[in-house]
């Protein structure tokens, strides 16, 4: 009697089955995801929507503050290329104060690690960034060589924390470890909107797993209908009470730049 009735069921129904069972199926892997997994799918989808402008420029204002009280503020440009496939190309050159004017900085990021030159107009030569002087300080500033590379996704290892409010944001909250061994960090703490996947902040902690400095990203605006740029980021030094303030203004996208522009040489004459 059952075996008549199980002939007799329409084919639409049998499909319909065969459907939800596959779809479940399907959904499993994602319910099961690791807190690895988790974390590496929320920094990748971050780095995804940061990226795809191809170039842009922008001013900064550096201002430092020191424990003492005492204050210094430096302007600065900067210029970026994305290296499709690979990274990115930065250069960030001073306009004042006027003893470093003509400084400048070039960044080429990898997805297996970054490389950095500077060039100092007072010995008008172009030194190279040893990858063991990337934990040494950036002009003076609490941002270090290191902080200043662009945080190439496939430089760390990822795990999901956990969820929380930051400044009335919902935030995933993502450790990520360095897989280079040179780096000055044992891990740091993402805090990551989880609508825009913006990052809000980021607590660096030294190899001796002690809370060194604490990144703000703030003021962030829309440009292109697409891409988020900060108006301001904090750095500040927990263990020696100094912080060092970023102030970005006039952003261009698709300004045309090329590999050229990007050149050591080129370093030189950058102003």
């Amino acid at each position: 009697m059952c075996d008549r009735i199980r002939n007799q069921l329409p084919s639409w129904r049998i499909l319909i089955s065969i459907n939800v069972v596959l779809h479940l199926l399907t959904a499993l892997p994602v319910i099961a995801q690791t807190a690895e997994e988790r974390g590496r799918t929320i920094a990748q989808e971050a780095y995804r929507r940061d990226s795809g402008f191809h170039d842009m420029t922008a001013q900064l204002t550096m201002v430092i503050h020191r424990a003492n009280g005492r204050e210094r503020t430096w302007e600065m440009r900067t210029k970026v290329l994305e290296v499709p496939g690979d990274g990115s190309k930065t250069v960030i050159m001073f306009d004042s104060p006027l003893d470093l004017r003509g400084t400048a900085l070039l960044t080429v990021d990898h997805r297996t690690g970054s490389d950095q030159w500077l060039y100092l107009p007072a010995f008008r030569r172009v030194k190279r960034i040893a990858s063991a002087s990337q934990t040494e300080s950036f002009m003076g500033s609490e941002f270090s060589y290191e902080d200043i590379r662009s945080q190439m996704f496939e430089n760390y290892r990822y795990r999901l924390v956990g969820e929380e409010a930051l400044d009335g944001r919902d935030a995933f909250i993502v450790e990520r470890v360095p897989l280079n061994a040179a780096s000055g960090y044992s891990r740091q703490i993402v805090w990551f909107d989880t609508h825009t996947y913006r990052t809000l902040r980021v607590d660096y902690y030294d190899r001796s797993e002690q809370l060194v400095k604490t990144l703000t990203i703030s003021g962030y605006r829309l440009y292109l209908g697409r891409f988020w740029r900060p108006d301001t980021m904090l750095m500040v030094n927990h263990q020696t009470d100094a912080s060092t303030m970023l102030r970005w203004r006039d952003y261009a996208f698709e300004t045309g730049l090329t590999d050229r522009d990007f050149d050591r040489r080129s370093l030189t004459s950058a102003n």
